[in-house]
Order: structure tokens, then sequence, then C-alpha cells
């Protein structure tokens, strides 16, 4: 469809501006992504334009951070990265951009402090939420293996809540029920962590619409305790 033409418009002068909201000289920005550039040409792969799994893992290194480590989640999180184990040029323009960093000592500087970041108010659940769709690695994949779910749940939920992650992921690696799970169930963990006590499991409502693998989760907890 063909855009509408526009009227122009008469010529602003600088009278007509607030001094206020003239933009500042674009020459430190753009010597910023220079330097943002010139950072993310050191781990591309060349043939891709791209950030690969490699480029990461030599990035990983430089910064001091291991690849498996909630912060290099929480900085893909930070560019919107859209492709598990890649950054394009943009994601990382975009990223650094809003961490403020330039170059690698920035960068590792940058990332240490991640963890605060994502626990301001409002981050938490987005960046929660990002982190299962960054697992949905094939076109109209809607649920992940039980195998990375309880990767992503040692990784992003794990020093919050160690004897919860660790209980329900010992519980999903027996059960037959379910092979993956979907966004849905991935919230409602995240809730379940936050609202039931695991010190007497009384808090829990079967009747609040939780997940049957969550009833039967909790099931399979107080069973655990009958036997003890």
């Amino acid at each position: 469809m063909p855009r509408p033409k526009r009227k122009a418009a008469p010529p602003v002068t600088s009278s007509d501006v607030d001094s206020s909201l003239r933009p500042g000289p674009k020459k430190s920005t753009s010597k910023q992504f220079d330097r943002i550039d010139h950072l993310f040409e050191s781990y591309t792969n060349k043939s891709l334009g791209l950030i690969d799994p490699e480029g990461i893992e030599a990035l990983c290194k430089d910064v001091r951070v291991d690849h498996t480590d909630v912060r290099m989640l929480i900085l893909a999180w930070k560019m919107k990265a859209e492709k598990q184990g890649y950054f394009s040029k943009d994601e990382w323009r975009r990223g650094l951009k809003c961490l403020g960093a330039d170059t690698l000592t920035k960068l590792r500087k940058a990332i240490k402090g991640l963890n605060q970041e994502v626990m301001e108010p409002g981050c938490f659940e987005d960046f929660y939420s990002y982190s299962f769709q960054y697992c949905l690695t094939e076109e109209k994949q809607r649920s992940v293996d039980i195998e990375t779910i309880c990767e992503l749940l040692s990784i992003v939920l794990g020093s919050e809540f160690p004897s919860q992650v660790k209980s329900l992921i010992e519980y999903l690696k027996i059960q037959t029920d379910y092979r993956a799970l979907t966004m849905d169930h991935w919230r409602n963990i995240y809730r379940f962590f936050k609202e039931v006590s695991f010190l007497d499991l009384q808090s829990y409502d079967s009747s609040q619409a939780w997940p049957v693998i969550l009833d039967n989760f909790v099931e399979w907890l107080k069973g655990k305790e009958d036997k003890n």
C-alpha cells in the first residue's frame, strides 16, 4: 500500500526550538558506536556476519564469566537477542549502548553488575519470560524439553530458590507424563516458588488453577515426606 503524501512542513528556525530539546553532538555517539562495532568484529564469524557460539565462548573468556553463568543470559536479554548462541550487530549495539560499554574493560565491569540490575522491580519477570523464549530454537516451537528446562531452572532460579529448584529438577527427571513444558508452565513455576512454602506446603491450594504438573509435584513431595 502506498504511503500517504505528507504536506511540507514550514521551515523551523533556531528560535522555534527549545534549546533543551536540541540533540547533543553526534560525534561522541558516532565514536562510541565505532568502538562498539570494533569490539563486535573481534568476536564475529566473518562468513556469517554474526557472533556465533565460538565467538561467545571467546567473549566469556575475555569477560571472565562462564558460559553457563546467568549473567550471559541477562546480557542476551539486554541485547534482545533472538537466536540462541548468536548475536547480530544490531543486537550487540543495542545491548552495549544500553550498558554504556564500548570497551572490553567497561563490558567486563557492566556484566559483573547484571545480577543486581535484573532484580529491579519489573525487570526480573521480563527476563524470566525471555529466558524461556530464548530456548525456543525452532520455528513455531511452543515448548522446551525437560532436560533444557532443568538446566534453565538451575541457571535462572537456582540462587534464589536453591532447595525448591533442586527438588523440582529431581521430580522432572523421574516423572514420565511430560517431555516438555510450555511458557504457561514456566511462569507458574516462578509463581509457585514465590507463593508456596516448602516447609509444610499448606499454602498450596490445588483449586487455584495450578498446572497439573505442579499438582503432581506437590503430591510427590508429600509422598516423600510421608516416607521419611
